[in-house]
């Protein structure tokens, strides 16, 4: 990232200040084409359902922030919708009408929806986000966005389409998503073969979130992470889930084949570094939860700098508590 410094214009009285802008080559990480097959060859799977535990559990999550929001939506989207992960837990009541937009048309035509609520669906890639300016007022994200390629334009396309004091809510895994999967591959294939290949495609860190949403134009951030740690019998069923969720790596840059001689050696090591205390071995999926506002000026705004009256170290006088207040001994 190579920031263009900003130049001070003086016009008579008025000082012009040029914003700084900054040139992010786009570099593409992921194969679009191959999510997409990926997805639908899961979606037309029959035990597709026996796969949905991890997206189900954070998809009821994020409806229920929704819900904490004490308004009603009139036009919403749910951006990545999968088999309907958010859809199919949004209450009619809190929003009124709602698009469910995915890569797969597979995975489309299996939302079911929630009673009440007023929803249709639509083709669309992620990454090609394309809505009508100011036309929403709620879009929803729930474990879609860590497949995109240029995030921080998604995230512009998402502020454009977004009304004035518009919310977007999001989930995506984190960086320390499978961890201990990522380890155990590379120590057996630095073992057998003496160097590292990426099988477990790159996350986005938490701290990386909110300055993307900045650089989107969102304001009155809130990120928190929260992690599931989930048991398998071992790494072999682990790699199977992860196939039957449609998670299996689609960077451009994985290699087609791992041996067999590396894939035992790898379950041993993740069997011996990460096992239960009860059976079998453990994964993590970090989930980053965040939400982000367009701005307003309805919205609350910061004081100007300066304007405070009372020093920190006065705050102990300052706030007292009130006579008969707190508890008594």
């Amino acid at each position: 990232m190579l920031p263009m410094l900003g130049k001070s214009v003086r016009a008579g009285s008025v000082v012009l200040q040029q914003h700084r802008q900054y040139c992010t080559p786009v570099v593409n990480i992921f194969d679009r084409n191959v999510k997409r097959l990926q997805r639908e060859r899961a979606a037309k799977r029959e035990d597709v359902e026996l796969y949905d535990y991890i997206k189900e559990e954070v998809g009821y999550r994020l409806a229920d922030r929704i819900f904490d929001i004490k308004r009603q939506f009139t036009n919403a989207v749910d951006l990545g919708a999968g088999r309907g992960y958010v859809t199919n837990h949004v209450l009619g009541e809190t929003v009124q009408k709602l698009t469910a937009v995915d890569l797969s048309p597979a995975m489309l035509s299996q939302i079911k929806g929630s009673p009440g609520l007023d929803f249709s669906i639509r083709e669309m890639d992620e990454e090609r986000f394309q809505f009508e300016d100011d036309s929403l007022d709620l879009v929803v994200s729930s474990l879609s966005m860590h497949w995109i390629n240029d995030l921080p334009a998604c995230f512009r396309a998402v502020n454009r389409a977004l009304k004035p004091d518009g919310v977007f809510i999001g989930a995506m895994f984190g960086g320390d998503t499978l961890y201990e999967l990522r380890s155990a591959l590379q120590l057996a294939e630095q073992e057998r073969k003496g160097g590292l290949a990426p099988h477990v495609s790159p996350f986005t860190q938490i701290r990386d979130v909110g300055m993307l949403l900045n650089r989107g134009g969102f304001t009155m951030l809130t990120i928190d992470t929260d992690e599931l740690v989930i048991g398998y019998p071992s790494m072999y069923e682990l790699m199977f889930d992860l196939q039957g969720m449609a998670e299996s790596n689609a960077a451009f840059n994985r290699p087609l084949h791992v041996g067999r001689d590396t894939l035992m050696a790898a379950a041993a090591i993740y069997k011996d570094m990460y096992a239960r205390k009860e059976e079998g071995v453990q994964a993590t999926f970090q989930i980053i939860f965040f939400v982000g506002w367009k701005p307003c000026a309805s919205q609350p705004q910061p004081a100007e700098r300066g304007s405070g009256t009372v020093s920190f170290k006065d705050l102990g006088k300052v706030m007292t508590p009130k006579e008969g207040s707190g508890c008594k001994k």
